[in-house]
């Protein structure tokens, strides 16, 4: 059993950052591929970014590549979205989920665990 609880969503203008962080309580936090969802008012929810066990691989939806970057620290037991460059259309909850597998997945299906969410606002 694993509890996510996310942290450091927020306001911030076009164009400004945000870190978001999603602490894991439970054992074996190094053995679960840790994933970001997001969803929007009226959207279903999406797949934003995962990262392995090991945090050697990652992978990311087209629409944040190049401006978010997911890692973990497996000794604190939390997962980082650092969120740059940021968009109003990136305006949304933001979700860390949690499955134990080696596959680094991007289907919402494929996780386990879920966070409360965190909102985040981006103003034009």
């Amino acid at each position: 059993q694993v509890q996510l609880v996310e942290s450091g969503g927020g306001m911030v203008q076009a164009g400004g950052s945000l870190r978001l962080s999603c602490a894991a309580s439970g054992r074996s936090f190094s053995t679960y591929t840790m994933a970001w969802f997001r969803q929007a008012p009226g959207k279903e929810r999406e797949f934003v970014a995962a990262i392995s066990y090991s945090g050697i691989t990652t992978r990311y939806a087209d629409s944040v590549k190049g401006r978010f970057t997911i890692s973990r620290d497996n000794a604190k037991n939390t997962v980082y979205l650092q969120m740059n460059s940021l968009k109003p259309e990136d305006t949304a909850v933001y979700y860390c989920a949690a499955r134990k597998t080696v596959v680094v997945v991007t289907s919402l299906y494929e996780y386990d665990y879920w966070g409360q969410g965190t909102q985040v606002t981006v103003s034009s």
